[in-house]
């Protein structure tokens, strides 16, 4: 028997006497902060941006990894159970829809201590996915051997040929990109962190930097689990969004949350071995944003971790009086904190109502007749929503995190109400699951707001009922429309939503204000607008930080890779005296001979620079601009014509930058000289007919036409030219009609049908 060292029961403590679950962001409480693979850090769940009829669910793992941590790098975790719950029924208890990973991990070549090196992978990761359609009573697999890309370890380790794996990162992750059988897309891996925030400022009793802020995750990686489901698959009915009575159907709501869980027993063994025993003890859990990091006090914070969503009434006295709200009230502390001085909370909105903490707020209404038909009815949810003369906020932050919104007065827009807040006004939200518990509500119902509209605002539906109240082209009626950004935080969480700007404003009261309650300094009867300088106020002010610190991509898994170790995490960060960091540019390219000139941008005055390209005459490192693209290259129809373009100071590979340029796509097919044609005509009758060209769905129908009677393979290329995949066609009838599948990412594709004496190509566009 081996030599026994240590038995911990690790969580064990944690779940004496409480339910097991643990909650967690970026290390904001103290327990699951010591256990990292473990620990969420956002959960996002949001309309698909480019298929109305998808929703997408995302969860993040694994705080602040530096882009360079190696030599042991950053991973999924084995012996952790990943999760994301989704509840569609505020009749049945908990979740719905569980989607699980387990993760495993093998050495290709373990006599080396690089974690890539001549083609091989060590610590590669693959993972399973079950799925539970039954609130977790039954899982089944719906992916095995899914693939996860490795970290970004740099150019030699990801690029290079024979020493690395000779591939472009973006071509690891589409490999990772897989396809359940039951429809889901899913990707897991590595992703740049795509959440922002001031953490140095805020974190610094209140600190909001107004200049100079700095986004605390920037340039930090996170382990991303991605999924991309049919709404139908989460409506409670399976129904589609085509089915909705309109775009605010009540059946369409979903709660989301996401959870790790440890074995409850982990024994030490000598020689490094490990042991976990025992039951299957959930450590981490996340679903509103911000929550335990903001709300919930710091001597609370484990004991919140350890609490299922089913109980987490018991935490409501820190909504009903949040302690952020404490600093928006010169009577309290707000003249303590600057930083929140654009924030005032109203203590005598119409005249009447108080909403600072401890204060009655609505209270003073209860049991009067003017309640009758709003949600603040005691046939409804006055019980709830006022509770007792001193929690004021029962009534706006507690159904955001704890029920969702209804689509009943007094929740809906000022618009119509006629000064009146408990009228009828106009609806923009109805995301009401009340479950009581801490869940990411979304109504699925409600269309993607377009991320190139000029109205889409990371401000979510702040912005929504702005626009509501203040736009000509929707605050002319009280009836229900579509307003860009219905679809944003808190209905739902996507991507580029600012949280940390909407939850201080919604603590501030601009929730309250939206559907009538204005701020202190309208008079009613006498201010000619409620848009006055305090709601103007709240309204332009921000965390800090607003975006991102780099982009997103426009489709599936609309993360952005992660960030290279082999640059460091302040690589693209201005240079010393706010120059602008190194950038490659491509000037004068000729599109009759595909010669053009190598430029470039910002980096350090003086600093020589050095180019160089693949697929271009004399590409090699050299200062020379003047280049050519290869003529083969240039030439061939069914060749890629993508460049990637390369600059750094000489003999500095650690300044590398790069630009990827499309020259046919920069020239146009008809003006490049030897440029692709649409379609390789023979002087036969065989041909191909797309039905559906451009396609904007991963699957497209061809028509072959002449080949009756004769066998035909179909190979399907990449812009590169590289098949990504064949079919074979024993004996084609006269208009044998295939169904053959594009990859997710668009582009341009080429599919050649080939008999024996004959073949045909044509273009296909997948947007």
């Amino acid at each position: 028997m081996k030599n026994l060292l240590y038995l911990i029961g690790l969580w064990a403590i944690i779940c004496t006497g409480a339910p097991a679950a643990m909650a967690s962001s970026h290390r904001e409480a103290p327990l699951i902060s010591t256990d990292p693979l473990a620990d969420n850090t956002d959960v996002y769940a949001f309309k698909s941006p480019v298929n109305k009829e998808n929703i997408v669910l995302i969860a993040n793992y694994i705080p602040f990894e530096h882009p360079a941590g190696g030599p042991n790098w950053y991973s999924f975790g084995e012996n952790i159970r990943y999760e994301i719950h989704v509840d569609n029924n505020a009749g049945t208890p908990g979740a719905d829809v569980i989607y699980r990973f387990t993760f495993k991990k093998m050495n290709e070549d373990p006599s080396t201590f690089f974690l890539i090196r001549l083609g091989k992978e060590n610590l590669k990761t693959t993972y399973t996915c079950e799925r539970s359609t039954d609130g977790g009573h039954s899982f089944s697999t719906i992916v095995s051997n899914g693939i996860v890309p490795p970290p970004n370890i740099g150019p030699r380790s990801i690029k290079s040929t024979p020493v690395g794996l000779g591939s472009e990162y973006n071509t690891l992750v589409d490999k990772a990109i897989m396809t359940a059988s039951t429809g889901e897309k899913i990707f897991a891996g590595p992703v740049d962190d795509p959440f922002f925030v001031d953490l140095g400022g805020i974190f610094d009793l209140g600190n909001v930097r107004k200049s100079g802020a700095r986004d605390g995750v920037a340039k930090f990686n996170c382990h991303s689990i991605v999924i991309e489901v049919p709404v139908s698959t989460l409506q409670k009915s399976h129904k589609t969004v085509a089915e909705a009575s309109n775009i605010l159907d009540p059946d369409y709501v979903i709660g989301v949350y996401a959870s790790s869980s440890r074995r409850k027993i982990t024994t030490l063994y000598g020689g490094g071995d490990v042991g976990y025993d025992g039951d299957w003890v959930q450590v981490s859990r996340l679903g509103m944003p911000l929550t335990n990091e903001a709300v919930i006090p710091i001597g609370m914070k484990d004991k919140w971790n350890a609490t299922s969503p089913a109980n987490d009434l018991q935490f409501a006295k820190y909504f009903t009086n949040p302690e952020l709200a404490l600093y928006m009230d010169d009577s309290q502390f707000g003249g303590a904190v600057p930083g929140l001085a654009a924030l005032r909370i109203q203590s005598k909105s119409l005249g009447s109502f108080d909403f600072r903490n401890g204060k009655m707020g609505l209270y003073g209404l209860k049991g009067n007749p003017a309640l009758d038909g709003t949600a603040l009815s005691e046939a409804a949810f006055g019980s709830v929503l006022l509770p007792d003369a001193t929690s004021p906020r029962a009534v706006d932050i507690l159904p955001i995190f704890y029920t969702g919104v209804p689509n009943l007065p007094p929740y809906q827009l000022a618009t119509g109400k006629a000064g009146n807040p408990l009228a009828a006004g106009k609806p923009f939200i109805h995301n009401f699951l009340p479950t009581l518990g801490d869940w990411l509500r979304l109504n699925m119902a409600v269309p993607a707001t377009p991320r190139n509209d000029p109205k889409f605002s990371s401000l979510g539906l702040v912005q929504a009922a702005a626009l509501g109240l203040t736009d000509p082209a929707y605050n002319g009626n009280k009836d229900l429309q579509w307003i860009p950004n219905m679809d944003g935080f808190p209905n739902g969480r996507r991507l580029e939503d600012d949280v940390s700007t909407i939850e201080l404003q919604a603590v501030g009261g601009v929730v309250l204000a939206a559907i009538g309650l204005w701020y202190d300094d309208f008079v009613p009867g006498t201010s000619t607008t409620p848009v006055t300088p305090n709601l103007v106020n709240v309204l332009s002010f921000n965390a800090g930080v607003t975006k991102n610190d780099t982009t997103l991509k426009g489709n599936f898994p609309y993360l952005q890779n992660p960030w290279p170790g082999f640059r460091g995490p302040g690589y693209e960060g201005p240079a010393p005296g706010g120059m602008e960091p190194l950038a490659v540019t491509i000037e004068n390219f000729d599109c009759l001979t595909g010669g053009f000139m190598f430029g470039h941008t910002g980096g350090i005055p003086g600093n020589p620079v050095e180019y160089s390209a693949a697929g271009v005459v004399n590409g090699v490192w050299g200062t020379s601009v003047s280049r050519m693209v290869e003529s083969e290259l240039f030439k061939d129809a069914n060749s890629s014509g993508v460049l990637w373009l390369k600059a750094r100071y000489v003999g500095d590979p650690s300044s590398e930058v790069t630009m990827k340029f499309d020259f046919r796509a920069y020239c146009g097919s008809k003006t490049l000289r030897q440029g692709a044609p649409e379609a390789e005509e023979s002087s036969t009758s065989l041909k191909a007919v797309v039905m559906g060209n451009p396609s904007t769905t991963d699957e497209v129908v061809i028509e072959i036409r002449g080949a009756a009677g004769k066998a035909v393979r179909l190979d399907l290329a990449n812009s590169k030219g590289q098949v990504i995949g064949q079919q074979n066609i024993g004996k084609a009838v006269a208009n044998e009609r295939r169904v053959v599948k594009l990859n997710s990412q668009p582009g341009i594709y080429y599919l050649r049908v080939m008999t024996a004496d004959d073949r045909y190509t044509v273009k296909i566009l997948r947007r």
